[in-house]
């Protein structure tokens, strides 16, 4: 992963010239390059480990590239900051477990030593989950999992699968799939983020319509902590009290580190089918996924865009893209310019998707969807993973873009999705850098939906981080007071946790700590996430 951006540092970010010109046109934006310093110049401070506590934790990884390599998630502020070649955040000093007795030790030297604990898996956070504070401690480790890369235990009968938290998602889909079975989780981090990482952030895929969110995949876990550890074996239900799973399912690292994950997979599917639809208006889009979702018609993947997103696309497909594939004037022909495009996908045998893709068209084309057929998904389906590639380029030209997602009922989406674009519209624009905001829709309930925001302003040259917190604090005050939840699968990480009691009250958050206090004794696990800070603190 590039220590500056996303993915291969050799990955293709270029904009094509139709979107650059859009972006000019709509953002002030000069289209000056603005490139990442070098890995060298990156100024990270001496490590602060005793000679105590170096020897406590053995081989321990110092060196400059290891730490800028684990300073920082993916968020805007942690990029701007490494970028610029801020490494302020830089570890003291990064360890490998290769086993889970390899871990624990790992958490006795780090709790006798003093040292915060931040668990890495791929390092994909974008909500500050895995920036390396170290609170109170002595010093702060990265505790990177990527040797914990193993499947445990496959039960094809039960079709449950052990694994190890360092796998990565492309390489579990590839045991899977030799066997005939998949997960079927697939995030936009996806191509970097890991077992553990999912299930720890409580992650959301871009099929989880159809096969469900990473929570409802879980079926057993073991935690090791510096307090009580927790085994939890695979059992399909349990009456046995409060489900135990959820207690470590989101806890994203504060109560220790996960060190293995029963989950549920299920056949690999031999059909795929990506198509397009698309609505007059956001609203009437809306309404015909909810009339789908409660129908018990949903596709497996099902998502709506704007129309400002929409338009977007559209620039950014350039010659040859959707843009090309559709046809404006196949649009404008039939009444449907500056609408919203949707992309629905069905996944299964072949005779279940025929099925299943006939009644969800049917309901979609009954609630004014105009079907366009295979192009735009396929062309979907090609590029569903490449967005954080392009943001890199984004900020190269400096833009400042940035994604929030949040989820409510049914009756309240549109005040909500209005609230959060207002607030948007009128910090950014008070700044004198008026944004360019955009929604889409990308999972779906029986009693609401979550909204996806991507947002791109002109870069505050020097102000870049004030201008991000500004806007961050606009939206996320808009989403707590309009019946929001502030995440929906981004997780909490650093960003989000001053609006927990806004999220599970006061009584929740109190509860939650004395959690952490009893499975994380030592309190070196992932200090200043999650929780806000206790009164008077």
């Amino acid at each position: 992963m590039a220590w500056w951006g996303w993915g291969s540092p050799e990955a293709e970010r270029e904009l094509p010239e139709p979107a650059l010109g859009f972006l000019r046109e709509q953002l002030g934006i000069t289209g000056e390059g603005r490139p990442a310093v070098t890995l060298e110049a990156v100024q990270v401070p001496v490590s602060g480990l005793s000679d105590d506590a170096a020897a406590k934790l053995g081989a321990a990884r110092t060196d400059h590239a290891a730490r800028v390599e684990h300073a920082a998630g993916k968020g805007y502020p942690d990029l701007i900051r490494l970028r610029s070649g801020d490494g302020s955040s830089a570890p003291d000093a990064v360890l490998e477990p290769g086993s889970e007795e390899e871990v624990r030790g790992a958490l006795q030297a780090c709790a006798e030593a003093d040292l915060a604990v931040v668990p890495f898996g791929g390092g994909t956070s974008v909500v500050g989950g895995v920036e390396p504070l170290r609170g109170e401690h002595a010093g702060v480790v990265a505790l990177d999992l990527g040797r914990l890369d193993r499947l445990l235990e496959l039960d094809e009968r039960s079709l449950t699968a052990v694994f190890e938290p360092g796998l990565r998602g492309p390489e579990a889909e590839a045991l899977l799939n030799a066997r005939g079975l998949t997960l079927g989780h697939f995030p936009q981090s996806y191509e970097h983020a890991t077992i553990g990482g999912y299930v720890a952030t409580r992650s959301a895929g871009q099929s989880s319509t159809g096969y469900g969110r990473i929570d409802e995949l879980v079926l057993g876990l073991r935690l090791v902590a510096t307090g009580r550890e927790l085994d939890l074996p695979p059992r399909p239900a349990s009456a046995a009290g409060p489900e135990l799973r959820e207690v470590l399912v989101g806890s994203e690292g504060t109560l220790g580190v996960i060190t293995r994950a029963a989950l549920s997979v299920r056949p690999k599917p031999r059909r795929t089918r990506y198509e397009g639809f698309f609505f007059r208006s956001w609203g009437e889009g809306c309404e015909a996924l909810r009339a789908l979702e409660q129908a018990e018609a949903s596709p497996d993947v099902a998502r709506l865009s704007d129309e400002r997103e929409t338009e977007l696309s559209f620039a950014l497909a350039g010659e040859g893209g959707t843009t090309a594939r559709i046809g404006r004037s196949y649009l404008r022909a039939r009444r449907y310019a500056g609408g919203c495009l949707a992309i629905a996908g069905w996944e299964g045998e072949e005779d279940d998707v025929t099925r299943r893709r006939a009644r969800s068209a049917l309901l979609l084309r009954g609630h004014g969807a105009l079907a366009l057929g295979s192009a735009p998904g396929s062309a979907w389906s090609k590029g569903r993973y490449h967005g954080p590639y392009l943001r890199d380029a984004l900020l190269d030209h400096g833009v400042m873009v940035e994604t929030l997602e949040t989820a409510t009922q049914w009756s309240n989406l549109q005040a909500l999705y209005r609230a959060v674009r207002d607030a948007l519209h009128a910090s950014l624009g008070a700044r004198g850098t008026p944004p360019l905001v955009m929604c889409h829709v990308s999972h779906l309930y029986p009693s609401g939906a979550s909204l996806y925001f991507t947002f791109l302003a002109r870069q505050e040259e020097g102000s870049e981080l004030e201008q991000w917190k500004a806007a961050k604090a606009a939206a996320s005050q808009a989403i707590v007071s309009h019946g929001g939840t502030i995440t929906h699968h981004h997780a909490v990480g650093r960003d989000h946790r001053e609006y927990m009691a806004a999220e599970v009250g006061e009584g929740g958050v109190e509860l939650l700590r004395a959690m952490k206090d009893r499975l994380d004794h030592a309190g070196i696990m992932k200090p200043v996430k999650l929780l806000p800070d206790p009164p008077g603190a």
